[in-house]
């Protein structure tokens, strides 16, 4: 094998480098556009509750949205899940945001 010009080729230690670049590039670009997905379908479950309670239920609205009702049912399920995590979260985090501040008084004062 002939010598190479290390300004032409580059070498095995700057092509790894390169190849984890681009799979780091579309790491996050997948990543990214999952986020998107996530935040999207939120949106639609929560389009699909409020078109089960305009239409009367699940079977009208997906009827009317011409949507299967399995999928009817997951976005309930999703909407129902965010409401149950928020609940839980505004319940925990109420009352130890005011003992941070109740303890904070003293030491200032």
């Amino acid at each position: 094998m002939t010598a190479q010009n290390s300004d032409k080729t580059p070498s095995r230690k700057q092509r790894l480098q390169e190849k984890q670049r681009r799979q780091l590039s579309v790491v996050d670009t997948v990543d990214k556009a999952e986020a998107k997905v996530r935040k999207a379908e939120g949106e639609l479950a929560v389009a699909v509750a409020e078109a089960v309670q305009v239409f009367g239920g699940a079977q009208a609205a997906s009827e009317e949205l011409v949507m299967p009702l399995e999928a009817i049912r997951r976005f309930l399920d999703m909407v129902e899940d965010e409401e149950d995590d928020a609940g839980q979260g505004t319940d925990t985090a109420g009352p130890a945001g005011a003992d941070e501040a109740e303890e904070a008084e003293p030491v200032t004062a």
